[in-house]
């Protein structure tokens, strides 16, 4: 694939990814890392990197895209949870990162291709079942605090491995764990997932696999750009097509192209 067929392939492949993904409130990064392995032919690790780096992107937009739907002060009025989840997710995915760059490939593909498939059981499981508002699942406001953390150390570790903003689980876990309305939970999401990516991302910096960047910059740029056009098309088409059975949809194909592409990759 030529340097000008690998960009308009980017700049399609992530409009279409984050069309999808915008439709159904998420970044698109789960969607798009079996994309860079298997379509672009990148290392296991260079694909990390190259998403995240892309993921900061796209959620830095989506975070603008979303102020006026929930304004700074709403989100201020609950910063207590994003900290506490923060507390716990910046440990991970710095933890996870770490480990990420010396790792051998093998099982860094293993690790991967497991997490992609439980992010694709979890999907099936909201198209099945829905995630509606509910009451905190603790009244115990340190229970709720450990509970926090811990959430926030799994979900960080999932991020950095991934590449990936992780709103799928953040998501839940606001509405679930903190209570929280849905919509607020996927502003503070964002709020919780960037400095997150961002620890991983500077951890990912004393890898090798770093210069994927300058290598792929052309890709980094097209991709990037078709995801952020992708997700606000999304965010327009939101309503017309049933969230439930898309998300479905999509974790059928996420869980079968995971496990082809993570299974011959090399």
């Amino acid at each position: 694939m030529t340097p000008p067929q690998r960009s308009i392939h980017g700049f399609i492949a992530g409009t279409l990814i984050g069309t999808l993904g915008g439709l159904i409130g998420l970044g698109g990064a789960e969607f798009r890392l079996p994309v860079l392995v298997g379509l672009f032919r990148l290392g296991t690790l260079e694909a990390v990197i190259l998403n995240k780096a892309m993921s900061l992107v796209v959620v830095a937009a989506a975070l603008l895209f979303r102020l006026k739907a929930i304004p700074f002060e709403q989100l201020g009025a609950h910063i207590g949870v994003a900290l506490n989840l923060l507390a716990g997710s910046l440990v991970g995915a710095w933890w996870a990162a770490g480990h990420a760059i010396t790792m051998s490939r093998v099982w860094l593909n293993r690790i991967i291709m497991v997490m992609l498939i439980g992010l694709a059981l979890i999907m099936l499981g909201e198209s099945l079942w829905g995630l509606q508002d509910a009451k905190p699942l603790f009244d115990n406001l340190p229970t709720q605090v450990v509970a926090g953390v811990v959430a926030g150390l799994g979900i960080g570790v999932v991020a950095a491995l991934l590449g990936v903003a992780g709103g799928e689980l953040l998501i839940p876990t606001i509405v679930l764990l903190f209570g929280l309305d849905i919509k607020l939970a996927g502003s503070l999401s964002l709020c919780v997932s960037l400095p997150t990516m961002i620890v991983g991302f500077a951890r990912y910096r004393q890898a090798e696999a770093f210069q994927v960047l300058a290598r792929e910059k052309a890709l980094l740029k097209w991709m990037s750009a078709g995801s952020i056009l992708g997700a606000a098309i999304g965010g327009l088409l939101l309503g017309l097509v049933p969230t439930t059975w898309l998300m479905g949809l999509l974790g059928v194909i996420l869980l079968v192209s995971a496990v082809k592409t993570f299974q011959h990759a090399h």
